[in-house]
């Protein structure tokens, strides 16, 4: 359980959920050719996974004094699992999930892809080291791994399958891809930008830059609900110009009362917010938003062919 603990398998079980709906709830739905087998794109998931988990037990090793003040319950290095434990389980996880990325790289015989993978793993190193204590940055590159995580799935299941025929449907799918990737990039920076609120007097013990050091906590809230603003009306236009305007009803609602009720509530309560606890539940409200948003893939599949 210490171990399961380390690597946060909650949030690894969100992950490849996620890739895993996306493939079997809408790109297996399309009539369309895909790179892997079901066996490779299992291995796919399975190589962001143990990346993802090498990167939270890197993170959990050097934030041990970090997490001591702002989650002493939550500490597992030095406690269950020592340090040099701790370290060669990095290792392992790592040269797993890179050595299956060259795998799957030459599977679909583009070797250089590989390099994803060790991009991945090192910026999840550079990220515990030292970018996260650079204000902003820190929290930017947790955003776009997260993204990356959709985006990988289109290069590897739809961009080696597209030939001259299929070009302009598999474009639009992997259209569609980035603009839940942009989703959860923008979701996840500012949920991130919530965290350093929360854990504002261990990272300023530790002698971190984050917002809320520099700026204070009020001002960061503030600055965290006008964010929020962005993808609440990039949302709308997008729900009006993809969902109403093709007559896929349901998906509006279900987008509407999941997606853009909590954040519109989330807005308004960051606004007012001021104590660890509020800031915590708002963290879990973006995490719902999230969820819910990737959700929405099965939603618009059912939908499209309901109204077929």
């Amino acid at each position: 359980m210490k171990f399961l603990k380390l690597i946060r398998y909650q949030n690894l079980l969100m992950l490849a959920f996620m890739q895993v709906l996306f493939r079997y709830s809408f790109l297996k739905q399309q009539n369309i050719p895909l790179a892997l087998s079901d066996f490779q794109y299992g291995l796919l998931v399975l190589s962001t996974v143990l990346i993802a988990a090498a990167g939270y037990v890197i993170n959990n090793i050097f934030d041990v004094e970090t997490d001591s003040i702002n989650k002493p319950k939550d500490v597992i290095i030095g406690k269950g699992i020592s340090e040099t434990a701790g370290y060669n389980i990095y290792i392992a996880l790592n040269i797993a999930g890179v050595a299956i990325g060259f795998y799957l790289s030459n599977v679909i015989q583009r070797p250089g892809f590989a390099t994803l993978f060790i991009l991945i793993a090192s910026m999840l190193y550079f990220y515990s080291t030292t970018l996260k204590q650079i204000m902003i940055l820190g929290n930017i590159v947790v955003a776009l791994l997260l993204a990356i995580s959709v985006i990988i799935i289109g290069v590897f299941d739809i961009f080696p399958a597209t030939i001259s025929e299929n070009k302009a449907q598999m474009t639009s799918l992997f259209s569609i891809l980035t603009d839940y990737a942009l989703f959860a990039f923008m979701i996840n920076f500012i949920r991130e930008i919530v965290k350093d609120i929360e854990d504002v007097n261990g990272d300023y013990n530790q002698g971190m830059n984050t917002l809320p050091i520099a700026i204070g906590i009020s001002r960061t809230a503030k600055i965290a609900s006008i964010l929020s603003i962005i993808p609440f009306i990039l949302l709308l236009l997008y729900i009006k110009n993809y969902f109403v305007e093709n007559g896929l009803f349901i998906a509006t609602l279900y987008a509407f009362a999941l997606v853009l009720a909590p954040l519109l509530y989330f807005i308004i309560k960051t606004f007012t917010a001021n104590s660890q606890k509020e800031f915590h539940h708002l963290s879990t409200v973006l995490k719902l938003i999230l969820l819910f948003g990737i959700l929405s893939i099965v939603v618009i599949t059912l939908n499209i062919h309901y109204n077929a």
